[in-house]
C-alpha cells in the first residue's frame, strides 16, 4: 500500500484515538495496518515484510513491540492458531475466523452464521473475557 498523505493521516488518527504517541515507526506500521481503511489480518513477519517494502526502516523486534502496544491499547485483537502462531486483526468486533491450513491464511467468517447457544461456566473466581472461534479449513 503506498503511503500517501491520506493513508498516513488515517494511521496517525488511529493512534491518537487510542492515546498512543505517534512515533515515526508507529505511524509507519499503523499506516500499513489501517491506512487504506480496510480490515486485515497480519502476522509480525508479514507486517515486517510489508514495512521493508516502504521507506521507513523498522526492526522485527520493533514490529513485535508495536503490535503488543497496539493490542494493549485496544487497537488490535490477537488470534492465536496452533498455540504458537499469532495473527493480529484490525477488526475489533466480535466475529469468527476461517484458518486456511494450506496457506496459513486467516480470514473473517460470517458472524451472522455463527450461533453459540451455551458456554461452560467459568471456574470459581474467573470470568469469561472473550470467546475466539477459529474454524480450520482445508481445501478438498
Amino acid at each position: 500500500m503506498p503511503m500517501t498523505h491520506v493513508t498516513i493521516e488515517r494511521g496517525t488518527k488511529w493512534l491518537a484515538d487510542a492515546g498512543l504517541r505517534p512515533t515515526r515507526q508507529r505511524v509507519a506500521l499503523a499506516t500499513l495496518l489501517v491506512g487504506d481503511g480496510q480490515d486485515r489480518h497480519v502476522t509480525a513477519d508479514s507486517l515486517f515484510d510489508a514495512a521493508g517494502e516502504g521507506t521507513e526502516s523498522v526492526s522485527l523486534a520493533t514490529v513485535y513491540n508495536t503490535l503488543r502496544a497496539f493490542c494493549d491499547a485496544g487497537l488490535l485483537r490477537e488470534i492465536t492458531v496452533d498455540g504458537a502462531k499469532s495473527y493480529f486483526d484490525t477488526n475489533m468486533t466480535d466475529h469468527p475466523h476461517f484458518y486456511w491450513e494450506d496457506t496459513a491464511e486467516l480470514t473473517d467468517a460470517p458472524a451472522d452464521q455463527l450461533e453459540i447457544s451455551r458456554l461452560p461456566k467459568a471456574p470459581a473466581g474467573a470470568e469469561i473475557a472473550s470467546v475466539d472461534v477459529v474454524i480450520r479449513l482445508r481445501r478438498g
